[in-house]
Order: C-alpha cells, then structure tokens, then sequence
C-alpha cells in the first residue's frame, strides 16, 4: 500500500512540475515600437498558464480566434490576467483599446497548428494586419 501511495504522490508532485507560468508584460512602449506585448509569439504546453501583467495601464487581453471548443476570453482594462491552456492550438489575441496600433499577439499550445487556416482569415484592421502577417510568416516556417 505505501509504494502505491508513493506512487501516487510521486506521479502528481511530477505533473504539478511539469506545468509552467510564462509571463507576458503588456506594454506602451517596447525599444520602437509602441502599443505591444512583450512577445509576439509563444509557445506553450496543455495546462501552462499564461500570465499577462499590466506594466502599462490601458491594456488588455481579447481572444480573437482560438481552437474549436474553446469559450471566448476578454479581460478588463489594466489589470494581470491569467489564462490556462488546456486544448492544442494557436490562440490569437488582441488588446481591445489598441487592436488597430497592432496590439495582437499569438499562443501555441503543444506546437500544434492545425487552425492555422482559422488563425490566416481572422480579420484584423490597421497596423495588426502587418504585424498578423508576420506572425503567421514565422509560425509557419
């Protein structure tokens, strides 16, 4: 009975490891560019969390298009969100205040790119269709 329970308690304390918190700063200013998110492009494994912190106050996070079964995600203005990634995919996201200044920025969860072609007919407007452009130019090389 104790190896079971060991077992156990190994198999959970090892899973709880593996889990990862990667944090994104949103942003007014980053070396040129203004209105962005630390890092265009991520990529992350099935239960890591993203954690985005408001380091410049106006901003947020908006899921624009996401993997099939995913529920929609919005979070409010200036404040740290988090958000858990359980299902494969890419998540594209947006601030909400500056979608049109190019504020949108990308999740890959398990490499997985399979809504890629849902990801490349999103549509954005301004500085975001660019900055869309090459994003997927980089995912998909």
């Amino acid at each position: 009975m104790y190896k079971i329970l060991l077992l156990i308690g190994l198999t959970l304390s090892s899973n709880s490891l593996v889990a990862a918190t990667v944090e994104i700063e949103m942003l007014n200013r980053l070396g040129k560019e203004s209105m962005v998110y630390s890092q265009n492009i991520i990529n992350v494994q099935q239960g890591d969390t993203v954690k985005w912190l408001a380091s410049s106050k106006g901003h947020n996070v908006q899921f624009l298009t996401a993997p099939d079964g995913v529920a929609s995600f919005k979070s409010k203005l200036s404040v740290d969100t988090e958000y858990t990634f359980t299902v494969p995919g890419i998540y594209l996201y947006q601030c909400t205040p500056h979608k049109s200044m190019g504020m949108i920025a990308v999740v890959i969860v398990d490499g997985n790119k399979d809504n890629i072609e849902a990801i490349s007919a999103t549509r954005v407007g301004g500085k975001s269709k660019k900055r869309l452009a090459q994003i997927l130019t980089t995912i998909s090389s």
